[in-house]
């Protein structure tokens, strides 16, 4: 894995799509995409869309920052083990995300979303596996 995607192209191509994420559900909480198009299409209001995008927000906010982290781009002093497990439970999160997405009643979240929580799962494993912190400036 380390030889087939390079360490830096994992936590960049992270840091983009954890961004673009971050928009599409802010997007969605204030009503400019349909809720239909996220959690399989099984929202049941907007009290509930409501919810569960805050938390996807909130989610993808804290990942953005994990991964600045991992990748020295934001210093702050905490534990590299921790670090590296929470990077672990994202890969965890975005594999079953992917299973969720091509179960999806929703065609689009199926055809859209399946490879883009597939490439998050494979790069959050890429940064998991890399055992230190690297310097921004490699």
């Amino acid at each position: 894995m380390k030889k087939l995607i390079k360490l830096k192209f994992a936590g960049n191509g992270l840091l983009a799509l954890l961004t673009l994420s971050a928009l599409f559900h802010s997007l969605v909480l204030v009503g400019l995409i349909p809720y239909s198009l996220v959690w399989g299409g099984r929202i049941d209001g907007p009290e509930r869309m409501q919810f569960l995008e805050t938390v996807s927000l909130l989610l993808n906010l804290f990942m953005l920052v994990i991964v600045l982290l991992r990748m020295d781009y934001m210093k702050v002093r905490i534990h590299p083990k921790f670090i590296t497990l929470i990077l672990w439970l994202m890969f965890a999160l975005f594999l079953v995300n992917t299973i969720g997405n091509l179960l999806s009643q929703n065609n689009f979240e199926k055809m859209f979303f399946s490879p883009l929580t597939l490439l998050l799962c494979l790069f959050s494993l890429r940064l998991a596996i890399e055992s230190t912190i690297i310097e921004a400036s490699n």
